[in-house]
């Protein structure tokens, strides 16, 4: 896969986005945006974007949020503030979107914070469908507990260096998710009111075993999205794709083919 990068403005700032296009033949076919979890980047996806876009004969579209990846990072005394999601949802792929010239309604396949910036699009602009694997509607104390802990093992364990195989500047991309995450401002973040306007088709996964979530978080999203389909993983952390791989691809698979005619099958 080759990696391109393209520039936007944002709130006056020019924004350097790195992004990876799968499946780029399949022009008629519907297009499939993968939106990464509060530490990822294209890089950390690894291999299994493109798997699923094979299974299910779509084109996909994969890219770094700013301060992640090779993207343009957070400046150092950046700090995010508890609308960061919103302002990623709203904001920075609408006009990432434009910028690529995609004027489909793409599906969304987003993980953790990324699969809360896929129900905040969702909720506002022409969605083909959402997947949403360990996603965030609220805080919990499971998730604060969870991200102080990675604080204490990025300062004193190889967790830094580890990371820093995926992100240009790895302090950008640990530390505006950590610091807002942890921030008292934060502890009333809750989007569950931005989702009662989605229309399009959702399905919500989780792990049993999610360390950062329980799962009154996607049951939540059916509560107030009831059209929402659901799927408990056992044996399952917070990142299905890694723990769960056939297990997720195989829902994916059912959801996607009952949602679109095989007329609109590639």
């Amino acid at each position: 896969m080759n990696t391109a990068w393209v520039s936007l403005d944002w709130h006056g700032r020019a924004l350097r986005i790195e992004h990876q296009w799968l499946n780029a033949h399949l022009t008629d076919a519907p297009l499939l945006v993968f939106l990464h979890e509060g530490l990822g980047s294209v890089a950390m996806w690894r291999d299994y974007p493109q798997k699923l876009c094979d299974a299910l004969g779509v084109r996909g579209l994969v890219y770094s949020r700013p301060g992640y990846g090779q993207s343009t990072p957070r400046d150092a005394n950046e700090r995010w503030t508890p609308d960061f999601m919103h302002r990623q949802a709203h904001d920075v792929l609408p006009a990432l979107l434009k910028a690529l010239d995609v004027t489909q309604a793409p599906w969304l396949f987003g993980h953790s914070d990324g699969g809360s910036i896929a129900l905040l699009f969702a909720a506002r602009y022409p969605t083909a469908g959402v997947i949403v694997v360990a996603p965030h509607i609220m805080v919990e104390e499971i998730s604060v507990s969870s991200i102080a802990s990675a604080k204490e093992a990025y300062e004193n364990t190889d967790l830094r260096q580890r990371l820093a195989r995926y992100h240009a500047d790895v302090d950008s991309a640990f530390g505006g998710w950590n610091q807002i995450w942890l921030a008292p401002e934060f502890r009333d973040w809750s989007i569950e009111k931005d989702m009662v306007t989605i229309t399009c088709p959702v399905l919500a996964i989780q792990g049993v075993n999610d360390e950062y979530g329980t799962l009154a978080q996607i049951r939540d999203i059916q509560r107030h999205v009831p059209h929402t389909q659901l799927l408990e993983l056992d044996n399952c952390g917070h990142s299905p794709h890694r723990d769960q791989p056939q297990a997720l691809t195989q829902a994916c698979v059912r959801f996607f083919q009952t949602q679109v005619s095989p007329t609109a099958q590639p």
